[in-house]
């Protein structure tokens, strides 16, 4: 079953607070997303109980293989997205909210092509 679009937020919030900070936690991440702590909470357990995440028992997050991998791959294409819709000339705020939707449901191969057009772009094409 194709993990929720609510699943893969957490992961990617998970792996951008890892990029920036040593250590996340449960309140990083509620931080982070703007949600309740109690949801967070339920959130990450549901995560840790499908194998994405490993929570320490001082309650320091860590993703899995597999949870890095959907994390990396949702954040690719959020970042390719919000740099293609600013190439375009939308604002920054709105691409970023606008890629932040859309990161979920694009297909694989529509996905592949934007990514193609992209460095297409970059290289002056």
């Amino acid at each position: 079953m194709p993990m929720k679009e609510s699943g893969e937020m957490y992961l990617e919030t998970i792996l951008v607070l890892l990029k920036t900070k040593q250590d996340v936690r449960a309140i990083d991440v509620a931080e982070k997303m703007e949600h309740s702590k109690p949801a967070v909470s339920r959130a990450l357990a549901k995560l840790k109980e499908q194998d994405y995440i490993v929570v320490d028992r001082d309650g320091f997050i860590t993703l899995t293989e597999t949870g890095r991998e959907i994390a990396g791959k949702i954040y690719e294409r959020h970042t390719t997205i919000a740099a293609l819709l600013m190439h375009i000339g939308v604002d920054e705020e709105t691409a970023a909210a606008d890629a932040c939707k859309i990161e979920h449901v694009i297909s694989d191969s529509t996905f592949e092509l934007l990514k193609k057009y992209s460095v297409k772009q970059q290289d002056g094409e």
